[in-house]
């Protein structure tokens, strides 16, 4: 056992934390296959499914957010903490790891904390331009802090970062297939320009209603549309819609393989989540991003700017789109000059291999460790 390579993953509670860790581990076991990996993870979240479903076992901590309409209900998170905190530990001494890696989300808190203290060397992985609470108060304690952002040592002691980029999903880069036979697939015209309108897996309330209040426009014009609702909104848009949707409209709520969607579109309206921003940067595809206003500190805002001001996205603010977003997408698509200057501005802000960078960073402190 003392040979084996044992390393410790946490965090969650969104996609945008969990595909990175995902890939972080994918790229571990491609350079060492010998390697044990742990998730760690907060229960009743998201990653709880998906890190099995990948192929990797899971431990559950009751760790939760602070209620900040309720206080009074904060007696419960803080025994929830408490409890984290001892599970945790519990869980760095059974498995022994070797090192630590934090993606943000709640329960990378207990677990990297009892992991510092006990001398295992740690590395986060910040995905936005602006730090998640949980990763400012663990750099204090980190080996490496890897970044997908300039500037950000405002946020982090400049000696302790690495500029690597967010992993993405291996699979949206190793699409192979032709725009033409994308969307043949997905049941579109091969010869219209498409726009794909997503808003993540629950679907974004404003990016749906600045489809549904302009149908009318939707219908007169000369491309198509993919619309992915989010399956929290989908029946409602459907009873909404009463079979009156037009032909060039093409409703789901989920799409299940998001490389063959990004292949057929020619234009992509999304949320500005960094993993989101991160695979619309390696595969150079021309985005109008609509920054969430319901995320901490406002970090899609200015995942957003980090764009918008290099020509690299077209930004409407969440307020404005219910007005303007699906004229503007309209527009763009139709804007050939437009759509290739966005996509050779983006292109320019992609790293790559991110994934493989951070498994080498984390196996050269596991391999440090104890020496």
């Amino acid at each position: 056992m003392n040979n084996e390579l044992r390393i410790i993953i946490s965090g969650g509670g969104t996609g945008g934390h969990i595909f990175p860790a995902v890939s972080i581990a994918n790229a571990i076991m491609e350079k060492r296959p010998d390697a044990k990996i742990l998730f760690v993870g907060a229960e009743g979240r998201m990653e709880m499914q998906r890190v099995p479903q990948a192929g990797y076992e899971i431990k559950g901590l009751p760790i939760c957010g602070f209620d900040r309409k309720h206080l009074f209900k904060n007696i419960k998170v803080f025994y929830k903490i408490w409890k984290s905190q001892r599970m945790a530990r519990s869980i760095v001494n059974d498995f022994k790891p070797m090192a630590a890696v934090g993606v943000g989300g709640y329960a990378s808190g207990p677990t990297l904390n009892v992991c510092a203290k006990m001398g295992i060397p740690c590395l986060i992985q910040e995905q936005n331009s602006y730090a998640g609470v949980t990763n400012k108060l663990l750099s204090k304690k980190a080996e490496k802090i890897c970044v997908a952002y300039e500037g950000m040592e405002k946020f982090f002691p400049k000696e302790k970062i690495l500029m690597t980029g967010n992993p993405v999903r291996q699979s949206l880069l190793d699409t192979a297939i032709s725009r033409e036979d994308a969307l043949r697939s997905l049941g579109l015209d091969p010869m219209k320009k498409t726009i794909l309108f997503v808003g993540g897996s629950l679907g974004a309330r404003t990016i749906n209603e600045s489809i549904l209040g302009h149908l009318d426009l939707l219908g007169k014009s000369n491309v198509q549309v993919m619309w992915q609702t989010g399956k929290y909104y989908y029946e409602s848009i459907l009873q909404a819609l009463n079979g009156k949707a037009p032909q060039n409209l093409k409703v789901t709520d989920f799409i299940s393989n998001m490389g063959v969607a990004y292949r057929a579109a020619d234009l992509v309206v999304s949320r500005a989540g960094a993993s989101s921003i991160s695979e619309f940067c390696l595969i150079g595809k021309p985005v109008i991003l609509v920054p969430s206003p319901n995320v901490a500190e406002d970090h899609q805002t200015k995942n957003t700017l980090a764009l918008s001001t290099k020509d690299a996205a077209i930004y409407v603010k969440d307020a404005e789109a219910p007005d303007v977003l699906l004229q503007m997408a309209i527009e763009t698509v139709g804007n050939d000059d437009k759509l290739a200057s966005l996509s050779e501005h983006i292109l320019k802000l992609a790293l790559p291999d991110s994934a493989g960078i951070i498994a080498e960073e984390v196996i050269r402190l596991a391999e440090n460790h104890g020496k």
